[in-house]
């Protein structure tokens, strides 16, 4: 019997009334995957009527070590049983001394990152709000340069630097104080890149104001898994560098070991001057997010960024945790590496069976690009149908994208990369 015999078609009919009813209409992943979840464990998801579907989509990378991973669940359950501090603000406790140690002996302190740890909030868009308003004050100065595609959160200030014009539309305001460069390959090799920006810095007539800081990802997963070339992110820190400008690194989704090494930007050789961190920090899929920044940036007074939420102690303990299970040595990142090497092994193959189609990605953030828009989100649905989870990406939703947790096995990638290959020949003509 195929998988896809085990899971007949379902349809926004078959979630419970009380969604139609009472939740927002700005519902979305429901309606992608019409089921209701009761179990998750690893890589896998089970919903109420025993259905069982494989995760390439890990709450949209916040859950790198899959669901309820034991090595975590244990010291979270094993806290709060003891009647530890859950809830601190920015209070010093005994889980965030814990954290903070060994964040700088397993992370900061190996790849010689003098930097500094705030906890802005518990999102990675509080992270980017602190980032770009740390920015500001350490400069002086307003304008923020981002990049086409980019995605960095629903806050208005996240939205500023944010391509997207349907979430950019949402705002209901003006989004200023940014200017949109474009972002590596943009123009399809026809163009180099860093022409434009350049230049525009160097005209008196360019309009352009002295920016406060660049805002980059080194692989764009919303925007449709572009990835930037070492080279350019080189040259962009270089840029910056010459120009009195702070580079900013969002790596909410790509870093945690998305890409193989635990920083995204470690692959190109550049430091940051300051680095935005969410989703999978926790190692739990629990909120938790961190900016960090060059010590001589802390310019920060006593509670001029704060927030109810950042001090999620629950949090601490699993990420602490999760530092110590998978990053005291490079052999997690190692074994990262290869699976994502693998998986784009498999995607090219698919590529290839098909006009229209390419592979894109770098590390365990891959998919494929279809010229015809509709189809990556009809080769989803199938693949729902046939019991794997994955999403749509890119400004026209022409991607299919995959972020499995990283701790899935080869054989289960095989299996959800079976079903992708199954699920693109039953939908492409």
């Amino acid at each position: 019997m195929s998988i896809s015999e085990l899971n007949p078609p379902l349809t926004d009919a078959d979630l419970p009334e009380v969604y139609h009813s009472v939740e927002s209409e700005v519902r979305s992943y429901c309606r992608s995957w019409p089921t209701t979840m009761a179990v998750a464990q690893g890589s896998w998801l089970t919903d109420v009527d025993g259905r069982r579907y494989l995760d390439f989509f890990a709450g949209a990378g916040a859950l790198n070590y899959g669901h309820n991973n034991p090595a975590l669940k244990k010291p979270l359950l094993d806290y709060l049983a003891s009647d530890m501090i859950v809830h601190s603000l920015d209070m010093a406790t005994a889980a965030k001394t814990n954290f903070l140690e060994t964040f700088e002996r397993l992370i900061l302190r190996p790849r010689g990152l003098d930097y500094k740890v705030q906890f802005p909030g518990p999102t990675g868009a509080n992270s980017v709000e602190a980032a770009l308003k740390l920015a500001r004050k350490v400069t002086g100065r307003e304008s923020i340069i981002n990049f086409t595609n980019a995605f960095h959160g629903m806050t208005l200030g996240a939205l500023s630097v944010t391509g997207n014009s349907m979430k950019r539309a949402g705002a209901g305001i003006p989004l200023v104080h940014s200017t949109p460069m474009p972002y590596d390959n943009y123009f399809g090799g026809a163009t180099e890149d860093f022409h434009w920006f350049e230049r525009v810095l160097d005209d008196s007539g360019g309009g352009l104001n002295h920016p406060a800081a660049v805002i980059v990802e080194t692989v764009q997963g919303e925007g449709g898994l572009n990835v930037a070339r070492a080279e350019w992110l080189q040259a962009l820190a270089e840029l910056c560098r010459r120009r009195d400008i702070l580079l900013i690194v969002d790596d909410v989704q790509m870093g945690c070991g998305r890409t193989g090494r635990f920083f995204s930007f470690e692959e190109a050789g550049i430091v940051p001057d300051i680095v935005t961190l969410s989703k999978s920090i926790s190692g739990y899929g629990l909120p938790m997010a961190l900016t960090l920044f060059r010590r001589e940036l802390d310019v920060w007074t006593p509670g001029e960024h704060n927030g109810t939420f950042r001090g999620h102690n629950p949090a601490f303990v699993t990420a602490t945790k999760a530092l110590e299970t998978y990053w005291a040595s490079d052999a997690f990142a190692n074994e990262t590496e290869a699976k994502g090497r693998h998986v784009r092994d498999r995607l090219e193959a698919i590529a290839q069976n098909h006009e229209g189609v390419s592979a894109r990605g770098r590390g365990m953030a891959q998919g494929l690009k279809f010229a015809e828009t509709s189809q990556a989100g009809e080769v989803c649905r199938a693949a729902f149908d046939r019991g794997v989870t994955m999403e749509t990406s890119g400004p026209r939703d022409e991607v299919v994208k995959l972020l499995p947790p990283l701790t899935t096995t080869v054989e289960d990638l095989d299996k959800g990369i079976d079903i992708l290959a199954e699920s693109v020949a039953a939908t492409l003509p």
